[in-house]
Order: C-alpha cells, then sequence, then structure tokens
C-alpha cells in the first residue's frame, strides 16, 4: 500500500489514506471539537500562526489546522484521487 500525501500548507503533508474530513473551523460545534482536542493534546496546529480556515479530521483522533481553504485542500485532495486512479 502507498502512502498518498496531500500538502495542507507550508510544507506540510497529511496522509489521504488517514482523512476523515475537512470542515470549515466557523461553527460552534467544529470550535468546540478544537478545544477538546487541544485539551487532549490532538491538536496540531500547521497554520503557522495564520488564521485558520480548514479543520481536518483524522481517522486517529487527531485534528489538524490549516491556512488554506476548504475548497483548496478539496481540489487537492480530488487531484490526488485522480492520480492514484490512472496509476491502478
Amino acid at each position: 500500500m502507498q502512502v498518498k500525501l496531500i500538502n495542507i500548507g507550508f510544507g506540510n503533508y497529511i496522509s489521504a489514506n488517514k482523512l476523515i474530513s475537512v470542515t470549515s473551523p466557523d461553527s460552534a460545534p467544529i470550535k468546540r471539537a478544537v478545544q477538546v482536542s487541544r485539551d487532549k493534546g490532538l491538536l496540531i496546529d500547521a497554520s503557522f500562526g495564520r488564521s485558520t480556515k480548514s479543520v481536518i479530521f483524522m481517522e486517529n483522533g487527531y485534528i489538524v489546522l490549516s491556512a488554506l481553504a476548504p475548497e483548496l485542500l478539496s481540489e487537492r485532495i480530488s487531484d490526488n484521487s485522480a492520480s492514484e486512479g490512472e496509476k491502478n
């Protein structure tokens, strides 16, 4: 099994195989989930001090914050999936 990585900005990558969802950080439930994750030590802030535009939920319970918009990350995920399909 080959690991597919997705660029989430500033030279940071996540495994496409472990990704559950990419959401906007604006709703109260997402803000609560981020706070709970921070309290448990399961938060990875990959926004490099910029405003958070995407909250990425991972399979292992970690939450990753990114400064890139969910739409841009969705395109990168789709591009990654399309190139994977071409190789098979």
